[in-house]
């Protein structure tokens, strides 16, 4: 697997205000207000969250998967220590106080990579079926839970009590659509369920997000509604606007690059929007910007002059 580009670059993230503001808020969720399993006092099964040190944690032997991708293990291993773990592993006690891996090895081996010496985890019996269904769906119930938890509740209710969606509506009392809609927050990078989870996110900007089939565009976005605090129909608006300049293109059948409807909004918005590119299908092209008087163009030549400085 190839390394993705993250980001929009030193240059671009300065002219956007830089990341820093955003880092400042985008702390690691680590469950630390989640209780610890010790030798000494095994947890019967259970549809919350606890805490396992990592030394008594085992692999599956019925583990389908071989290998992993070692460059795809180091990108979520540094997710990890940015984001903390999102999607907690589910394990099952066994009867010499250890816990074995359901599922969720891939993430537990990136938690040990990052540095991990706790684990956040659900517990089951695995030949408990019903109790277990009954206290997933009891779990649902709950008004406290984050968008996230209602998601991975939703999931594990598929997978571990082997649930059609259908059947998972009945049992929690939802449409099936809505447990649709909760299904896809999971496919979000993690940076986005991230902010989800701790309500730097609506889970109708998530929605609109989902619209967007580029992972980079998607968390520029998400960076542009927390920092500019945007309405849900304003995220809609600015994405609508983004897709617009690909009418201007010389050629009508080529696409414009997403970088450049990034440039077309960074540097259009010292210009009020007055600004048009165009791009044949060899790669060159222009870019027109009209501006309204001198002071809007002293502010984006102090813009520029700042990202050089740095």
């Amino acid at each position: 697997m190839s390394k993705q580009q993250r980001g929009l670059g030193k240059g671009l993230g300065a002219l956007l205000g830089g990341d820093a503001d955003l880092s400042q808020i985008r702390k690691p969720v680590g469950y630390v207000n989640k209780e610890v399993v010790s030798e000494s006092q095994p947890q019967q099964g259970t549809a919350d969250i606890m805490r396992i040190p990592v030394d008594m944690i085992e692999p599956n032997p019925f583990q389908p998967r071989m290998s992993f991708d070692q460059e795809a293990l180091e990108e979520l291993a540094e997710s990890i220590r940015t984001l903390g773990l999102i999607q907690p592993i589910t394990v099952r006690r066994k009867g010499d106080g250890r816990y074995q891996i359901i599922s969720g090895e891939r993430r537990f081996r990136a938690c040990q990579m990052a540095g991990m010496d706790m684990v956040p985890a659900y517990i089951r019996d695995a030949n408990d079926q019903g109790m277990l269904e009954m206290a997933i769906v009891e779990n649902i119930q709950r008004e406290d839970l984050d968008p996230i938890e209602v998601a991975m509740s939703y999931q594990r209710l598929i997978e571990e009590c082997s649930l059609t969606q259908e059947q998972m509506a009945v049992r929690v009392g939802k449409k099936r659509a809505s447990v649709t809609n909760f299904l896809r927050l999971l496919k979000l990078p993690a940076k986005i369920q991230h902010d989800l989870k701790v309500g730097l996110l609506s889970v109708g900007h998530a929605k609109v997000l989902l619209g967007v089939e580029d992972i980079r565009l998607q968390e520029y976005l998400c960076d542009l509604v927390i920092k500019d605090g945007m309405s849900v129909r304003q995220l809609e608006d600015k994405i609508k606007k983004m897709s617009e300049p690909k009418k201007k293109a010389d050629d009508p059948g080529q696409e414009l690059p997403d970088e450049y409807f990034k440039v077309l909004e960074i540097v259009g918005k010292y210009f009020e929007n007055n600004i048009s590119l165009k791009r044949s299908s060899g790669g060159k092209g222009s870019m027109t910007i009209h501006f309204n008087s001198d002071e809007e163009v002293r502010r984006f030549l102090k813009a520029i002059e700042k990202c050089t400085e740095e």
